[in-house]
């Protein structure tokens, strides 16, 4: 534990006033010529969320909130790790490392900890939840190679630091990617995961004849390579351009972190029909503060063509959400995953599963590793 040092957010009143120095400053776009989200994020929405975070919004609640939830930061590999970590008053909690993905936070799990922490009754967890190389108040790599299995490894070490001996590890988007790296690595004391983004993918025979399942998923692939793919292509060919952008604009970050708050989510046409206006500028300002548009993308650039490869055989669960990117199949997961000892299929939720639902997902995971921590 010597390792391991408080962290306490303060952020500069000048970074606030300058903030609101550049969204005054912004010289924005002409209207879509489309009354729809066809061609990105919509104008007067982003103008709505901008006027709202110069005016109304309050960074200094959501510092608090952090703060007093516990942050720390360590060194593993020569990078500095920031870390929440929230640890349940019962004595059969079980520690949960849970990883977040992009255009996330550990924001995205705010709401779910303390159903995690304190349930009514059910599985109790101590809650670890790092903030991603690159993202959040953790370093920027300053050279290649801080892909999902360094991180996956990383994580582990972590566990090892905080001195758990028998733990169990979530995730979703790239937080699905580094745990089931963590699965795939079956480091000391991981008794189990569980994925809300199950990864799989279908044989040439499944292609050529899909059943109904299999045909959903296959034509929400086929719409996320025509329609939603854009960002993805960018950051893993050319982070770096897409950083300044995205590092130097506020509201460049907020309209190119809020149009996946409103494709990935369960909602009727608005993003903040699944999330609050609120939380979603908790979120982008953990990407405005520490200016990590360049050092988040990176992630795609080391392993967005490389992850997954190798089968999990610990015990794995998954929950899949019905307004997931890609909904995998269970038939696919199960040839990644091959000792799946839980799935359950949800009826309301998104991408975002611990933000958007946060007492449903908090269920999900005590039904899961309830059974590990069980047998």
């Amino acid at each position: 534990m010597s390792d391991v040092r408080p962290f306490t957010l303060d952020i500069l009143q000048a970074e606030i006033d300058r903030l609101h120095r550049k969204i005054d400053d912004t010289r924005w776009p002409e209207k879509e010529p489309v009354n729809d989200w066809s061609q990105g994020t919509k104008l007067d929405t982003l103008k709505d969320l901008v006027a709202y975070w110069r005016d109304s919004y309050d960074w200094r609640r959501c510092e608090a909130e952090l703060n007093a939830l516990g942050q720390h930061v360590t060194e593993i590999d020569g990078l500095a790790v920031h870390f929440l970590h929230v640890r349940s008053s019962r004595a059969d909690a079980m520690p949960l490392l849970i990883t977040h993905g992009w255009p996330g936070s550990v924001v995205e799990f705010l709401d779910v900890i303390p159903l995690l922490t304190e349930p009514e009754d059910g599985q109790p967890f101590h809650v670890i939840a790092p903030s991603l190389p690159g993202f959040g108040f953790s370093g920027k790599p300053e050279q290649t190679g801080w892909g999902v299995e360094t991180i996956a490894t990383a994580w582990a070490e972590l566990m090892r630091r905080l001195g758990y001996e028998r733990w169990v590890a979530q995730g979703g988007d790239w937080g699905s990617a580094v745990t089931t790296a963590i699965g795939a690595q079956a480091p000391e004391g991981c008794i189990g995961i569980h994925v809300n983004m199950p990864i799989g993918s279908p044989t040439p025979e499944e292609m050529a004849n899909p059943s109904p399942e299999e045909l959903k998923a296959l034509m929400a692939l086929k719409h996320y390579q025509d329609w939603d793919s854009g960002y993805s292509t960018q950051q893993k060919t050319r982070p770096q351009t897409v950083g300044y952008g995205l590092v130097d604009s506020p509201v460049g970050l907020a309209g190119w972190i809020l149009e996946k708050m409103w494709a990935w989510t369960d909602n009727s046409g608005s993003p903040y029909d699944a999330l609050s206006k609120d939380r979603i500028l908790d979120n982008i300002m953990l990407y405005w503060l520490p200016a990590t548009g360049a050092s988040s993308a990176r992630l795609y650039w080391e392993s967005f063509s490389k992850f997954g490869e190798g089968q999990v055989a610990i015990p794995a669960g998954a929950s899949q959400f019905p307004r997931e990117i890609i909904p995998a199949p269970r038939k696919w997961a199960e040839r990644r995953y091959t000792h799946l000892v839980y799935w359950n299929d949800l009826p309301k939720g998104g991408h975002f599963a611990a933000w958007e639902q946060p007492e449903l997902f908090a269920g999900e995971l005590r039904a899961c590793f309830g059974k590990m921590v069980a047998s």
